[in-house]
């Protein structure tokens, strides 16, 4: 037990009444100081970037040993072309080749907006298994003028030259057949090289829309 719980333990009488003397200035110091010791989690926007018919957008540069987590926001990300897959690339040489070696699982949760069929579970159809291609994070993405993507992905410790780079991506889009779907992928970049650039496109055509990138402290 430790010393601050000993104390207000120690100061508490049988009908559960806390006793002045379990509030120092000491102990009151301790419990401040341990608190702040483990305040983490603040979110640093490193750069945005938007597309308009663009074929792509990359970040090529903020990615580094600063941050040992970086999070990419998918703001209304729209295919110019329909029934398309968006995708994802990591590169080790600051954008020149983007050809990580990557391993990932995939499954999915669909709703009909005609409520006529719903379901979720693994899809395989688009893992990939030790694989340079392009990673598909979410797949028959609609290009109806109402139709766009949003959410996430985690890119955890990209700087190791240890370990290899685990990625975890969350995704709702209105699908090219008017259904939610609602995309988890999660996998590594099976490299250890220091991750320092990553690509964000559609497996055909352009796309419009915006890409945030925080770092995460």
């Amino acid at each position: 037990m430790g010393s601050i719980t000993r104390s207000f333990a120690n100061n508490i009488t049988t009908s559960g009444v806390l006793l002045p003397a379990s509030l120092t200035n000491n102990s009151i110091a301790n419990v401040t100081s341990y608190n702040a010791a483990i305040a983490t989690g603040n979110m640093v926007l490193i750069s945005s970037q938007t597309a308009s018919n663009s074929a792509s957008i990359s970040f090529t540069t903020g990615i580094s040993s600063t941050y040992k987590e970086y999070q990419f926001y998918f703001i209304d990300i729209h295919p110019r072309t329909d029934n398309v897959q968006f995708t994802f690339n990591l590169s080790t040489d600051a954008g020149s080749n983007y050809n990580v070696t990557k391993t990932n699982t995939m499954f999915r949760a669909y709703h009909a907006e005609n409520d006529t069929d719903a379901s979720l579970g693994y899809f395989a159809t688009f893992d990939l298994a030790q694989s340079t291609a392009d990673l598909p994070i979410v797949t028959e993405a609609g290009s109806d003028a109402d139709q766009d993507l949003s959410g996430t992905l985690q890119l955890f410790n990209p700087a190791s030259t240890t370990y290899v780079k685990h990625f975890i991506s969350n995704i709702n889009l209105a699908w090219y057949s008017d259904y939610s779907m609602n995309y988890y992928v999660a996998g590594y970049g099976n490299t250890t090289s220091a991750v320092n650039a990553i690509i964000f496109r559609m497996s055909s055509g352009n796309m419009d829309g915006t890409i945030l990138m925080y770092g995460i402290l």
